[in-house]
């Protein structure tokens, strides 16, 4: 694939999952409402129309079709009015939508992954044609009983066994235009219906025939046979309606017939339409006296192409050179004013240059926070997408529950929203299968309402997004978790000497399910190491609160960025170590009175009533470091998730924000991560410090005490 291509298919995807979101968003709210709104009808059929034309042009036949279905669907909507249908047909409709917007989304994923897309459509493409002919049917049963008082039939039946040059009984008409749709489409009175309605939309005047082709099913056979005629008034409407028939799909051919002549000679021949798929190929050149009218009649074309773009979609490749030359010009900019060059300058020529250096500074603040706001995005889309998940495991386990969505305006940056996704979703389903009681029977004895509720909510700190997933169902009791971990051996230490807080982290054990059968959903537990391990991978830390008969609340802490961080800065000998500040409780010094050893001789210290562990950088890195004394040096009181600890270190710099850098690639074979190493920076100096990952570090260091 070349890059025109490739740049093809990318905005290609980009538009039809934005599409998609915006459909699944649109079908969400309605759902709760009962209805579809005027508006959203109009919506629905536009995103069809646009998903079918792309995916036609880009050949991508089953995103298409589907489309195309559900865009004839929703024109016969449009028509007859959303309030034309029954509440249980506006059930239906929820449902077909939402099984298509699936259906959608799943060929989308097969193009993105390359893999071949679904070539057999007929199953689903039947039921969306039967849902269209039971509407249909339903709302015309009223007319049909009538028409034979009206006398509209008669003139149907004639003409459909007369002969093909046979027209309407129209006094009023200078000349007609004959239509033959293609054969084997289905539906063809609607399909006639839409190409009238379409013309009709473009400000002409003309009657049309059969003219009850709408709402009377029976015609199909009429116009598969003789095809359907629109009757004129003038020549110059039906050359302008000829220009525009071959916009239209589905037609075989047509022809243009004047009543002033027996025997129209200037007649063509029928010509043959292929379905349009780009608005170029309306612009096919016909011979016409006068060339006026085809630059008026694609008024509604025009209208569809927006005269501004605000908007862009940016590769996040791009967003990632970005934000690192960025960073590379941050570290440059210190080193320059850091430079001890500077020193061997007057002073007025000094104090020039820091004036300069504080504008650069200022100018190189902003290029980095604009750089950084642009790869943030609002969490809104992840969340939507739980609606939906708590929408069909409502239908499909039969609880009653509602999703409370807070703080869905929050922006994180964009790889974190990605890695985020699935941690949620299993979180989301976790409650609804297992948080949430199974009837509304035990929620009322329990003294809640019937009704259960999911919480999901995002808000900011300083540096940190933190979401939390809270429900008011059954809840855990900590005891009941520690003998299920007991049985399946996870314990590593005695009962009595787990805290409640320790108990209710048992469930991110890997192998831990509280669930006692095994459903299509996973039960509490079943996966959330996976769900701990995709948190800590992005930079955050999963905790949980329970209480029994309340309900769970699950809060996962990440950071707003991984490209900068704020971090504090310190020497262990001649090595530069940076630490996160949201992983820094307390810096202190002691005296060698408060250190003690535990039962395996390790050193421990005392902090708040509780005693925590004491790693030595120099001595876990095998750093030469005058500063050996606990005393001498710096005691850094850390935490992450359900772990803290203390490490020594020989003093602290300060606090300074720095860029991330990832290790380099031929590092990977000494497995740095998993020695607490997560990546580096480059300071003002010039010199590279080691970024430490406390999570990775408390582990390994534990393991060689």
């Amino acid at each position: 694939m070349d890059n025109g291509m490739e740049s093809m298919l990318d905005t290609y995807l980009f538009e039809t999952n934005s599409l998609l979101d915006n459909l699944d968003e649109m079908l969400m709210k309605d759902e709760k409402l009962g209805d579809f709104s005027p508006d959203d009808v109009n919506e629905i059929f536009r995103i069809m129309h646009t998903i079918k034309g792309s995916s036609a042009m880009m050949e991508f036949g089953s995103l298409s079709s589907i489309a195309h279905h559900i865009e004839d669907l929703f024109f016969y909507i449009r028509d007859k009015g959303i309030d034309s249908l029954d509440p249980q047909h506006k059930k239906e409709l929820f449902n077909l939508m939402f099984r298509s917007e699936d259906c959608l989304r799943g060929e989308v994923e097969k193009v993105e992954n390359g893999q071949p897309l679904e070539t057999d459509l007929d199953g689903f493409v039947a039921e969306i044609n039967n849902f269209l002919k039971k509407i249909s049917g339903a709302a015309t049963e009223e007319p049909e009983a009538e028409s034979p008082a009206a006398g509209e039939p008669g003139p149907v039946s004639e003409t459909a066994s007369a002969l093909p040059d046979n027209l309407p009984d129209d006094k009023s008409a200078v000349c007609f235009i004959h239509v033959f749709l293609d054969e084997g489409i289905g539906m063809e009175n609607l399909r006639a219906f839409m190409i009238v309605n379409a013309l009709k939309e473009c400000d002409l005047d003309f009657r049309y025939y059969p003219e009850n082709m709408e709402s009377n099913p029976d015609s199909c056979s009429s116009i598969i046979e003789n095809g359907f005629f629109m009757a004129f008034e003038s020549l110059e409407i039906a050359s302008k309606a000829s220009d525009l028939l071959r916009t239209q799909g589905h037609i075989r051919s047509y022809e243009l017939v004047e009543l002033q002549e027996d025997e129209p000679p200037t007649a063509p021949d029928p010509v043959p339409v292929q379905p349009a798929l780009t608005e170029a190929s309306a612009s096919v050149p016909q011979e016409q006296p006068t060339p006026a009218p085809k630059q008026k009649a694609p008024v509604k074309q025009a209208q569809g192409t927006p005269v501004k773009q605000n908007l862009i979609s940016v590769s996040l490749m791009k967003l990632d050179s970005l934000q690192n030359l960025v960073g590379e010009i941050v570290i440059t900019e210190s080193m320059v004013t850091s430079s001890p060059e500077l020193n061997q300058l007057s002073r007025d020529a000094y104090d020039n240059f820091m004036k300069s250096a504080r504008q650069l500074r200022k100018l190189t603040d902003d290029l980095q926070d604009i750089s950084m706001s642009l790869r943030m995005v609002p969490i809104s889309g992840v969340f939507q997408k739980m609606s939906r998940i708590v929408r069909d495991m409502r239908q499909k386990l039969g609880k009653d529950v509602k999703l409370t969505l807070i703080g869905e305006d929050t922006e994180v940056d964009k790889t974190i929203v990605d890695s985020i996704q699935d941690p949620i979703m299993h979180m989301v389903r976790n409650a609804m299968d297992h948080g949430i009681e199974d009837s509304a029977d035990e929620r009322i004895h329990a003294g809640k309402s019937a009704q259960g509720e999911i919480i999901l909510s995002a808000s900011h700190t300083s540096s940190e997004v933190v979401i939390s997933i809270a429900d008011d169902g059954k809840g855990m009791n900590p005891e009941k978790l520690l003998a299920k971990a007991r049985d399946k051996g996870l314990l590593t230490k005695p009962e009595n000497q787990y805290s409640r807080k320790e108990a209710l982290g048992l469930v991110m054990l890997p192998g831990f399910s509280t669930n006692q059968t095994v459903t299509e959903f996973s039960g509490r537990g079943v996966g959330m190491d996976v769900v701990k391990k995709n948190v800590e991978s992005v930079g955050g830390t999963v905790s949980l609160s329970s209480e029994e008969g309340k309900g769970t609340t699950f809060t996962m802490t990440i950071p707003l960025t991984l490209a900068i961080m704020d971090g504090m800065k310190v020497t262990v000998g001649k090595s530069i170590f940076t630490i996160a500040i949201a992983n820094i409780r307390q810096s202190f010094k002691i005296t060698p009175e408060e250190v003690l050893r535990d039962e395996n001789g390790c050193e421990i210290v005392e902090r708040m009533g509780s005693f925590y562990p004491v790693i030595r950088l120099h001595q876990f890195y095998n750093i030469e470091t005058e500063v050996t004394n606990l005393a001498d040096g710096i005691l850094l009181w850390v935490e992450t998730s359900d772990r803290s600890f203390c490490l020594f270190v020989d003093e602290l710099l300060g606090e300074q924000q720095v860029v991330v850098k990832p290790l380099p690639a031929f590092l990977n074979y000494f497995n740095l991560k998993d020695f607490g190493i997560s990546g580096c920076t480059i300071l003002g100096d010039g010199n590279i410090s080691i970024i430490l990952d406390i999570q990775s570090l408390h582990g390994a260091a534990l393991e060689n005490i």
